[in-house]
């Protein structure tokens, strides 16, 4: 597990749907011990995290969604586990867990070396962001209504990370096949696990450059979810955050630098009839006052997630020319 977590110091969770009390790592023991039911454990530890005073936002919102992921984890995501009574093996991990997260702050994804997007299994480290984009819901839905993906077709993944968005598209899209760039050779080093993983090496190609230096396209879809976070802020993120790596977080001085990038070179890589697919986050507002004229479309998600939008080729190249 790492280096060796200390003792856990309580706290109070902001909207906290559990009575707030302290609870130790003899006490989660304990209530494992005697728990029941796989539904048991997840109370207990989302009461353990709860006291933990710990912030969310890596896959899960609330200390129960938490609780349930370290649980199903330790089961390896067996049903037959789940629907039993708790192998009491696990106990030791499942609280060394729990209290590494605590401890630590690291999100469990990174404790954990997976997280889930669009339904796919991705191993993941401290060298890539955690995934947890809304744009799983858009690339389940294949696009529809804002584009049909037909054969042949090339999607691009402008700073890829884990490599998730590529893989997902190429997985939904049948037929498509998927270019992802990422200026971290350490990035892709994580992608091409996940390509690798998930038998996409022959739909998903893994390209080291900086946004679009290099590539031609055109694409029919260039996705982007890029660094908005202003600098000056990248110190004040809740401890969860500064695990992950600064240079997938941090958008320059007005947190939009690298979105204002994309921006200009994207036309000229996309086809005519394709799709611009941008994610900027917390940072809607403040590009939405940089851009009042631009014709994007903002996409509302069924499943939550906000500050996404969509462009045209024909609607980028009447705002750049303009």
């Amino acid at each position: 597990m790492g280096e060796i977590c200390g003792p856990i110091s309580c706290g109070r969770l902001s909207h906290n749907p559990y009575h707030w009390q302290c609870m130790d790592t003899t006490e989660l023991r304990k209530a494992l011990e005697g728990g029941r039911t796989g539904t048991d454990w997840t109370e207990s530890v989302a009461r353990f995290f709860a006291a933990g005073d710990l912030t969310y936002g890596h896959g899960t919102d609330n200390p129960r969604d938490e609780a349930y992921w370290l649980v199903r984890a330790r089961q390896g995501w067996s049903e037959q586990a789940w629907a039993a009574p708790p192998d009491g093996g696990l106990i030791e991990g499942t609280v060394e867990l729990a209290r590494c997260r605590v401890v630590q702050r690291k999100p469990l994804a990174y404790l954990l070396g997976e997280a889930w997007f669009a339904g796919l299994r991705f191993r993941i480290d401290e060298r890539v962001l955690i995934p947890r984009s809304p744009l799983a819901e858009l690339i389940e839905n294949r696009f529809v209504p804002w584009c049909r993906i037909q054969p042949g077709d090339r999607v691009l993944d402008v700073g890829t990370g884990s490599g998730c968005l590529a893989i997902a598209a190429a997985h939904y899209c049948a037929g498509a096949s998927v270019d992802a760039t990422d200026i971290s050779e350490d990035a892709l080093t994580v992608a091409r696990r996940n390509v690798c993983e998930h038998g996409m090496e022959d739909r998903v190609g893994l390209i080291r450059t900086d946004l679009f230096a290099g590539l031609t396209g055109p694409y029919r879809i260039i996705l982007a979810n890029s660094p908005y976070v202003p600098s000056e802020r990248l110190e004040e993120l809740p401890a969860e955050y500064r695990h992950e790596p600064e240079t997938a977080l941090d958008g320059g001085r007005s947190g939009l630098d690298v979105v204002e990038r994309l921006l200009e070179g994207a036309l000229s890589r996309l086809a005519p009839d394709g799709l611009l697919v941008v994610e900027v986050g917390e940072a809607e507002q403040p590009f939405r006052s940089r851009h009042p004229r631009l014709p994007a479309t903002w996409l509302e998600f069924e499943h939550g997630g906000e500050g996404v939008f969509v462009l045209t080729h024909g609607e980028l190249a009447g705002y750049l020319h303009a």
